[in-house]
């Protein structure tokens, strides 16, 4: 079982569900958040005053998925949140070692 985790721009979040629906994911936990990468912020003006921001909006997905559907809810994802500019997010995937669903006591894959 794998475990992926994308950072990705905000407004791409329900293409992202769209395309990860249609490839079978039936849950994912979403978190908004903030960082900078490459990115690295950007100034804006407010009321005639110049700012820095360092971290920028993100959203951030989390699905725990079989080994066998982790590679086509990778690409699902890199090809709907791929604008070509600098920001678009990462995809990060880290082993599962076990899974539980509390409220039936089922394990690893009869849990997701």
């Amino acid at each position: 079982m794998k475990l992926i985790t994308a950072i990705i721009k905000p407004y791409k979040l329900d293409e992202v569900r769209e395309a990860l629906s249609d490839v079978g994911v039936t849950g994912l936990t979403i978190t908004d958040v903030k960082g900078f990468g490459r990115q690295k912020g950007h100034t804006e003006l407010y009321r005639g005053s110049e700012y820095v921001v360092d971290f920028l909006p993100k959203t951030k997905i989390e699905i725990a998925v079989s080994d066998e559907n982790s590679e086509a809810v990778i690409e699902a994802i890199s090809k709907v949140s791929n604008t070509g500019k600098i920001g678009d997010g990462k995809i990060f995937v880290s082993n599962l070692d076990q899974v539980m669903r509390i409220r039936t006591g089922e394990l690893n894959e009869d849990a997701l």
